[in-house]
C-alpha cells in the first residue's frame, strides 16, 4: 500500500502487562496502524453502529467490545467485558473522540470512557498521536496518497493513585497533550 509506519516510542510496553491505548482518530487506517504499533495483544472498544458496515462489520463485531452509547445498560456492561479481557491478559484500545471528527477539526472532545476504565482497572494510559492517517487514507473516495505513517507514543500515565473523581482531569491532560502535538 506504500504506507510505512515510523514509530517514535517514549517507553516500551512490557509483555503480559495491561494498558489503555488511546490515540487521535482520523481514518479507518488508524485501526490497522494501532494493530501494528502495539506489540501487546489488545481488544478495541468501539461503537455498535460500525458493526453494520458491510464486510468491515463482520470482522469488527468479532474482535471488539461493542457499546451502544445511547444505552446506559450497554455502557455499564462494557466494564465487565473489559475486566474479563484484562484478566485474559489483553490491553484495551479506545479512540476517545468516539468517532472520526469533521474534516476541519484537529482533535475532537474526548469521551470519559477510556479514562474512567483505566482508573477503575488500574492500568496505565499509553497516549499516542497518529499524524498521517488522514492524508494517506481519508474518508473521501479517490483521495489520499502513499507515504510514511508517523506515530509518536508518550510516556505512560499511571493510574494507581487516581480515583474515578480524577477522570475529567486525566481526560483533559491527555487531550491537551495530543492537541499540542498535533498543532
Amino acid at each position: 500500500m506504500g504506507c510505512l509506519p515510523k514509530i517514535t516510542r517514549a517507553e516500551k510496553m512490557e509483555a503480559h502487562k495491561n494498558y489503555m491505548l488511546v490515540a487521535n482518530h482520523t481514518s479507518m487506517l488508524d485501526i490497522m496502524l494501532m494493530l501494528y504499533v502495539s506489540k501487546n495483544p489488545f481488544v478495541f472498544v468501539g461503537k455498535k453502529e460500525l458493526a453494520k458496515i458491510p464486510i468491515f462489520g463482520f470482522f469488527y463485531k468479532r474482535v471488539c467490545i461493542l457499546v451502544d452509547r445511547e444505552n446506559p445498560k450497554s455502557r455499564a456492561a462494557v466494564y465487565k467485558r473489559v475486566q474479563a479481557r484484562l484478566q485474559q491478559g489483553l490491553s484495551i484500545c479506545i479512540f476517545p473522540e468516539g468517532g472520526v471528527p469533521e474534516s476541519d477539526v484537529v482533535l475532537d472532545r474526548f469521551k470519559d470512557g477510556a479514562f474512567r476504565m483505566a482508573i477503575r482497572h488500574n492500568i496505565p494510559i499509553v497516549s499516542m498521536v497518529f499524524y498521517d492517517c488522514k492524508k494517506r487514507f481519508p474518508w473521501e473516495f479517490f483521495s489520499g496518497a502513499p507515504g510514511p505513517l508517523r506515530v509518536k507514543t508518550f510516556p505512560f500515565v499511571p493510574t494507581a493513585l487516581l480515583d474515578v473523581s480524577d477522570t475529567q482531569m486525566l481526560k483533559q491532560q491527555t487531550w491537551q497533550l495530543l492537541y499540542q502535538e498535533l498543532t
